[in-house]
């Protein structure tokens, strides 16, 4: 597994962006690691690094190098996985990127799930947004990911798909708490705190919105949905969310928006187009689509 160990410390040299910050990150000395990158550049026939004043850059070639070995390493964690299964050990690892609606109940919930089952499958969760989680994909930097209205769909490989209904998010008090069903025109005549804009949730509220004449103009914006859940307890704002991130019995009021107005999002569960899934990360995908099936409008 040398080499392996040898791409993995290329992999920490770009993330870096200098040889000596990733030589500190891996515990070796800078010209340690300089010197294992100038023996593989020496031996593989090209330069992978541009030298810079302040750091280094991977270059064209080193960019695909380093995509050899996300794939290599993808493909040797599928291995020991299916050789742990053989064994009836029932090990291996699984890396999600998700939205990060789907933390604070639904992916908790399902891993916990699964390693009652499974006690010697571990997991690794990336919290990004839509074009991060594509990108992950497409780099083999994870296995499964799971978002809401993704963006290109070119390395996605669509395991499941469900609609998802964006919610209005209210505290108690709010004039609107007391209607079961909102429109969309009422909700952005009122101030409101919004996702970001890299954010399927807001991206559906632009498009509905300038098909009303109104328009997403939030008093406060941010990329965190679980400082949206918590803001509207402390001002008279509303927020927004889909079904699967929300609980009803957690201080705010959740509301439908009428359809007509808001059409759902699709949430969807996907792998690297054309790849393979380690029977860990396999097992879990048709766990997911299960659960993500029976996913009610909201979570009570």
């Amino acid at each position: 597994m040398r080499h392996l160990d040898t791409f993995r410390l290329i992999a920490s040299v770009a993330r870096a962006g200098s040889i000596r910050k990733a030589a500190e990150d891996s515990n070796i000395t800078a010209s340690a690691l300089n010197r294992r990158i100038a023996r593989f550049e020496e031996e593989f026939g090209s330069a992978i690094f541009d030298r810079l004043p302040r750091g280094v850059r991977l270059n064209t070639v080193g960019e695909m190098v380093l995509q050899h070995y996300m794939s290599q390493k993808s493909d040797l964690e599928r291995l020991k996985s299916r050789v742990a299964d053989l064994a009836g050990e029932r090990r291996g690892h699984v890396t999600i990127a998700c939205s990060q609606a789907l933390l604070p109940y639904f992916l908790p919930e399902q891993i916990a799930l699964y390693r009652r089952s499974h006690p010697g499958v571990t997991f690794s969760i990336h919290v990004r947004d839509r074009e991060q989680a594509e990108r992950e994909l497409a780099q083999f930097a994870c296995d499964l990911a799971l978002v809401f209205e993704p963006i290109l769909l070119v390395d996605f490989d669509v395991l499941h798909s469900v609609h998802q209904p964006i919610h209005a998010i209210l505290s108690p008090d709010h004039p609107l708490a007391a209607n079961r069903e909102l429109r969309l025109r009422d909700c952005l005549d009122h101030d409101h705190v919004a996702p970001s804009m890299q954010y399927g949730v807001r991206a559906i509220l632009e498009l509905a919105a300038k098909r009303i004449g109104r328009r997403v103009a939030p008093r406060v914006e941010t990329d965190s949905f679980e400082l949206i859940r918590h803001y509207v307890l402390h001002e008279n704002l509303v927020g927004f969310q889909i079904a699967a991130g929300l609980r009803s019995d957690r201080g705010f009021v959740v509301r439908k928006i009428a359809q007509q107005d808001l059409p759902h999002g699709h949430l969807l569960l996907g792998q690297h187009k054309g790849g393979s899934l380690s029977v860990a990360s396999y097992r879990f995908a048709q766990q997911l689509a299960a659960s993500l099936e029976a996913l009610p409008g909201i979570a009570h």
